[in-house]
């Protein structure tokens, strides 16, 4: 079986693929994939399935090894530098690594979180029917914890098929103000207060990690009820905000409840476009609609559906000259007296 060896790494870098589901009523939140959407364009270009597990590094870079077979990869998200024996690869190709062959990826450029996807994927044991790494509960990763010098991790195949896939352009990625449904306790906030957060910038401040993202900016104006709840269900983009006036976007590690009201919720469209946002970007907020917010997520849906179905062979290296012979370079000559 093929392996894939951990030479170097940074402290954030995780496995991780949707995440669990079905278990937030026993207090386990679904970890998973901090930007969901490069996820699954990695895993469309070395032809695994838009959810499947692989390796996620925060900031960082990291070195890999591959050992007993060859291995697909292809790395996107945070605009990462990779190295294949220290020739660099394109960022929009699968490409095949033979055994004894190193990987290196940079770190982030533009962003916060690259993701690394193998053909076939890893086989790594699952927990409450994910392999995400959840580091608050221990649960999933390599024996609850993320990822470090030394790890050997098993994959599903020993040598992939088929040729490796390129693409010609990235999708397109949406833009503009981040996306949230008001609620469910909007109540709890003046029309002043809801005024200023839907119409002031919002500033992502160092405070960020896979919990959450604490946000600095003008103060959002709590109600007669004040800013206590008794404590309820949280999801994935919940924005709490509590008596200091400023919010709190909670991410992939969440806690699964929490006694803060709760003004909106970021529609799972956008998770991944905030969660790449460095400390210092800004940002405002827009109310929309579920309709709408289903829309959205629908059409990420479908990009990553047509970027798989645009894929092609990918070409490696210079032109031999058969295969320039072989090409119709000019068309409609046959001699040059005509």
């Amino acid at each position: 079986m093929s392996r894939l060896v951990v030479v170097s790494c940074g402290p954030g870098t995780t496995i991780q693929d949707n995440g669990r589901f079905g278990w937030q009523r026993f207090g386990v939140g679904p970890a998973g994939a901090m930007d969901r959407l490069s996820l699954a364009i990695a895993n469309a270009l070395v032809g695994n399935g838009p959810g499947a597990g692989g390796i996620e590094m925060a900031l960082g870079g990291a070195r890999f090894r591959v050992e007993d077979g060859s291995a697909r990869i292809a790395v996107t998200g945070a605009d990462q530098i990779v190295k294949v024996d220290g020739k660099v690869i394109s960022p929009l190709a699968g490409v095949t690594v033979p055994a004894g062959h190193t990987i290196d990826i940079g770190p982030a450029r533009n962003g916060r979180f690259g993701y690394l996807a193998i053909a076939g994927g890893l086989g790594v044991p699952l927990q409450l029917g994910s392999m995400a790494l959840h580091l608050r509960a221990e649960i999933g990763g390599i024996d609850g914890r993320g990822l470090r010098e030394g790890d050997g991790l098993p994959l599903l195949l020993a040598a992939p098929p088929g040729e490796d896939l390129a693409a010609s352009q990235d999708i397109n990625r949406d833009t503009g103000p981040i996306r949230v449904m008001l609620g469910p306790q909007a109540d709890y906030f003046s029309e002043k207060g809801l005024a200023t957060f839907l119409s002031e910038p919002y500033t992502v401040t160092p405070q960020a990690d896979r919990m959450g993202t604490r946000l600095t900016g003008p103060k959002i104006e709590h109600g007669p009820k004040g800013y206590n709840i008794v404590s309820d269900g949280i999801a994935t983009g919940s924005i709490q905000v509590p008596g200091m006036g400023e919010p709190l976007v909670l991410l992939a590690d969440r806690q699964t409840t929490g006694g803060y009201p709760k003004i909106a919720t970021v529609i799972t469209a956008d998770l991944g476009r905030l969660a790449q946002m460095a400390p210092g970007s800004s940002f405002t907020f827009k109310s929309v609609t579920r309709a709408e917010a289903v829309a959205a997520l629908r059409r990420q849906v479908d990009a990553v559906e047509a970027f798989r179905l645009a894929l092609k062979p990918a070409r490696r290296g210079a032109l031999e000259s058969a295969e320039l012979l072989a090409l119709n370079l000019v068309d409609g000559w046959v001699s040059a007296s005509e």
